[in-house]
């Protein structure tokens, strides 16, 4: 039996940005549904660097991604928003105007909703590591093999190699070099297209003989699975050489799929979604992108960007949930009725 459910707003994707649209729409009395894919709130924080520490939200030297989706939970409470989780929009019926729009959504679980507008706020879509081509991979995965770091403390003690040369692959080196017993990194070639701060830092650790640095690929692993005992590297001049390891993580990037929102026809731009930079609406009237899965010229792919996209997204919103009310703009500062709603007056 699907449930059918009536809303000013229906946000899909529960990540940060779609979180703080919660408020923003909170602010201006409209009601929003969240949908996402995953079994929990947070999008890519939650998912695949809860422990990372981020360093530039504004008011926060540095702030770990779960420390971050937890205070956009406690920023919305008051607006009680109702989250649809572990469910994907698989299908969008349009039923208003241009002038009017109105939408209905039906998710993969069976969910309708009949809303006036839409807020995709999905990141770059459902994310999937890339996996290394490395026969019976899959049988060290959850043991041997993990593709993101979720708890830091289960890798205390452990013989860590991680490969790859990338942001999340030198970030993670310098992260969990403390904690591991021994740590080694893995990449083809010495050049690496991370933060030239964490490479210095890995460079230091090298130096110090805190970490080891190896060049080539894994091309086997070894060990009665699930267990993993070692990675075969290959080097540049066809020698292989055994690097002992419990743990194995490949930092190869992340395959991005748009899904059903590709078949919106929202005019796309290389998966992703063109918005006007006024209220980030979509060619749709109705119809929001903001956070990493939009797209505009000058565009920065930061947090920090998807929360000013959300706040300027509510306002034209507004108009489409209250066309006969006038949107009087105020500051939580000085606004005494903001502040009752957000429960800070007495």
């Amino acid at each position: 039996m699907t449930d059918h459910i009536e809303t000013d707003v229906v946000i899909v994707g529960a990540g940060p940005v779609g979180l703080f649209a919660v408020f923003e729409l909170g602010l201006l009395d409209i009601k929003a549904h969240l949908v996402d894919i995953l079994p929990k709130v947070g999008g890519q924080c939650a998912e695949l660097y809860p422990e990372k520490p981020i360093y530039d939200i504004p008011g926060f030297p540095v702030i770990t991604g779960q420390g971050l989706v937890e205070n956009l939970m406690a920023q919305i409470a008051p607006f009680h928003p109702t989250f649809h989780l572990n469910e994907m929009v698989e299908s969008l019926e349009t039923l208003g105007t241009p002038s009017a729009p109105r939408y209905q959504l039906k998710t993969d679980a069976g969910t309708r909703f009949t809303c006036k507008a839409i807020l995709i706020a999905a990141g770059g879509g459902s994310f999937q590591p890339k996996k290394p081509p490395i026969q019976d991979i899959d049988a060290y995965e959850g043991t041997g093999v993990f593709y993101a770091v979720r708890q830091m403390e289960i890798f205390r003690g452990k013989r860590v190699l991680i490969v790859g040369g990338g942001d999340s692959a030198l970030d993670w080196t310098v992260n969990l070099q403390p904690l591991a017993a021994r740590l080694t990194l893995l990449h083809r070639r010495d050049a690496f297209r991370a933060a030239p701060d964490s490479v210095n830092k890995m460079r230091t650790l090298v130096a110090d003989k805190a970490m080891d640095f190896e060049l080539g690929q894994v091309i086997a692993l070894k060990g009665p699975a699930p267990v993993l005992e070692a990675a075969v590297v290959r080097r540049d001049d066809g020698s292989t050489v055994e690097v002992p390891c419990d743990v194995l993580l490949p930092f190869f990037g992340l395959t991005m799929k748009l899904g059903p929102v590709a078949e919106w026809g929202l005019n796309l731009n290389e998966n992703l979604v063109p918005v006007d930079t006024e209220q980030f609406e979509t060619s749709t009237p109705g119809i929001f992108a903001i956070g990493d899965i939009n797209w505009y010229p000058g565009k920065l792919k930061l947090i920090l960007s998807g929360f000013h996209e959300a706040a300027l997204a509510a306002q034209k919103v507004h108009r489409y949930v209250y066309p006969d009310k006038k949107l009087l703009f105020q500051y939580t500062t000085s606004s005494t009725s903001l502040q009752k709603k957000l429960g800070v007056t007495a």
